[in-house]
């Protein structure tokens, strides 16, 4: 999954659609143990409900966010400020980088680049 913590993203589905909003937190695909999911600030929020306790006098219910699929959501990109897809591209440099399929813009590196050292022997 390309969309990380921290990234502006717009709904495209559901109650909150065309809502954007920042990705509070990723649960990344399924092979490696997640659900493939992203928890979006203000979006897809629910009542819990909860007793008095030492820790939450009141009681009550309490508001919070809940996760929604990756695929209901779409990068939004900062140059551009359009809605877009997300893809990955090898520099001639040996990095990997997100970049706007849109305009083309880079939003960060994947992984760093790789070394002569490492790949030499």
């Amino acid at each position: 999954m390309l969309i990380k913590s921290g990234d502006t993203v717009e709904v495209t589905t559901g109650n909150d659609r065309g809502t954007r909003a920042r990705v509070a937190s990723v649960l990344p695909a399924p092979s490696d143990g997640g659900a493939n999911r992203v928890v979006v600030e203000g979006v897809n929020r629910v009542y819990r409900h909860v007793r008095k306790s030492q820790k939450n006098q009141q009681g009550g219910r309490l508001s919070k966010e809940m996760p929604i699929d990756a695929s209901n959501v779409l990068f939004v990109c900062s140059a551009c400020g359009k809605a877009t897809r997300l893809g990955a591209r090898i520099n001639s440099d040996g990095s990997k980088v997100r970049y706007c399929k849109k305009c083309g813009a880079e939003h960060g590196v994947l992984r760093r680049p790789r070394s002569a050292s490492k790949t030499a022997g």
